[in-house]
C-alpha cells in the first residue's frame, strides 16, 4: 500500500547542502541613494500698492525639517530699483533679522533657565544697544514677575507684575535731563454688564473705556482724565467715533468670507473714502482665492472733487 504524503511540505534541506547562500556586500549608500530628496518649499509673496507705485516682495521657505525659517524682504519701485533688503532667520530660540543695507543686525533669543523661569534678550549690533528681562512664574502661568533692563544699564530695571486681570509696572524715566524719577503704569480689564471694562494709566493720565459687543452690535464710549476728552463708538452695520469737534463715520457690508465693502467719511481731513476688498481683509493671502487678495478705494476729498483718487493694492502668494 502507497504512503499517503505528509500534510505539509518537506522541510528545506541545511544551506550546506543548497549551496552558498550569502548574500552580496550591501553598499552602505544604497539607502541614501533610494531616499528621495525634499527639496524646502518655497513660498514668495508679492504686494502692490498703486498709491505709492512700489513693489514688497517676501521670500521664505523652512529649513531643518521646521525647526527654522529663512525669509528675504525687499521693495523695489517702477524703475527696479531695489530698497529695504531684509535677511530673517527665525527659530524658536533664536531670531536674527540682517540689514542688507546698514550692514546691521538685531539679535533676539530666550530659553528657559529652570522650570517656570525664562530668560530674555535682545541686540542691535550697530547701536550697541539691547535689553535682557528675566520672567517667572510666581504662581503658575497666570501671576508672572518681570526685571528687565538696557544694555548698557542706565538706571534701574524695570519690574512688572502681570495678574489675570492686567499687570502694573513700575520704571525709572529721566524728567528735565538731570532728574530720574519712579513712574507707575498699569493697565486692568475686568467684565462688567456683559461687556469688558478697561482702566489704563499711563504717563499720569487715565483712560476708561467700556466695550459692549455681541452679533448685531457694538458700543464703545471711553473718556480719558484729567483731560475729560469723551469718544464714543457706536456699530450697527455703521460706526459712529466722535472725538472733540471731529467726527467719523464707516459703514461696511460683508458677503460671505471673501467679499467686503466700507465707505466712510472723516471730518478731520474733509475726506469721503469707499472701499472693496476681494479676499478677507484681516487674513493672510494663503487663505484667498487663488492665494491673492485685491483691494480698490476711491477718495474723495470734499473741497476739492476733482483730485479723486482711485488706488488699489493686490497682494499674491506663490507656493513652489
Amino acid at each position: 500500500m502507497e504512503e499517503s504524503s505528509p500534510p505539509y511540505p518537506n522541510p528545506l534541506p541545511p544551506p550546506s547542502t543548497v549551496g552558498d547562500q550569502t548574500p552580496p556586500p550591501r553598499n552602505p549608500f544604497c539607502c541614501l541613494l533610494s531616499v528621495p530628496r525634499r527639496r524646502p518649499g518655497v513660498r514668495v509673496t508679492t504686494e502692490f500698492d498703486s498709491d505709492s507705485s512700489v513693489f514688497f516682495h517676501k521670500v521664505s521657505c523652512k529649513l531643518f525639517d521646521s525647526l527654522a525659517k529663512l525669509k528675504l524682504s525687499f521693495r523695489n519701485d517702477g524703475k527696479g530699483k531695489i530698497s529695504d533688503p531684509q535677511l530673517d532667520l527665525t527659530s524658536k530660540y533664536l531670531s536674527l533679522n540682517y540689514d542688507l543695507e546698514e550692514h546691521n543686525a538685531f539679535i533676539k533669543g530666550s530659553f528657559d533657565v529652570a522650570p517656570g523661569l525664562q530668560l530674555r534678550a535682545a541686540h542691535d549690533v550697530k547701536a550697541q544697544y539691547g535689553e535682557v528681562a528675566m520672567a517667572a512664574d510666581l504662581a503658575g502661568p497666570a501671576l508672572k514677575f518681570e526685571l528687565s533692563s538696557t544694555v548698557p544699564s542706565v538706571g534701574l530695571p524695570k519690574a512688572t507684575f502681570k495678574f489675570p486681570l492686567g499687570e502694573v509696572s513700575l520704571e525709572e524715566k529721566e524728567e528735565e535731563e538731570v532728574k530720574r524719577m519712579l513712574s507707575i503704569n498699569g493697565i486692568i480689564r475686568g467684565h462688567l454688564l456683559n461687556g469688558v471694562c478697561t482702566a489704563q494709566y499711563n504717563d499720569e493720565s487715565l483712560k476708561l473705556r467700556y466695550l459692549y459687543k455681541d452679533e448685531q452690535m457694538a458700543f464703545i464710549p471711553s473718556i480719558s482724565l484729567p483731560s475729560n476728552a469723551l469718544s464714543f463708538a457706536f456699530k450697527r452695520r455703521y460706526w459712529y467715533n466722535f472725538d472733540s469737534n471731529n467726527w467719523s463715520t464707516v459703514y461696511k457690508h460683508t458677503v460671505g468670507q471673501d467679499y467686503k465693502f466700507k465707505a466712510g467719511y472723516d471730518s478731520d481731513v474733509r475726506l469721503g473714502w469707499a472701499s472693496l476688498w476681494v479676499g478677507d481683509e484681516c487674513q493672510k493671502a494663503k487663505t484667498a482665492p487663488m492665494k491673492m487678495k485685491v483691494q480698490f478705494m476711491l477718495q474723495v476729498p470734499q473741497d476739492d472733487i476733482k483730485s479723486s483718487a482711485l488706488m488699489f493694492r493686490v497682494k499674491k502668494r506663490w507656493d513652489i
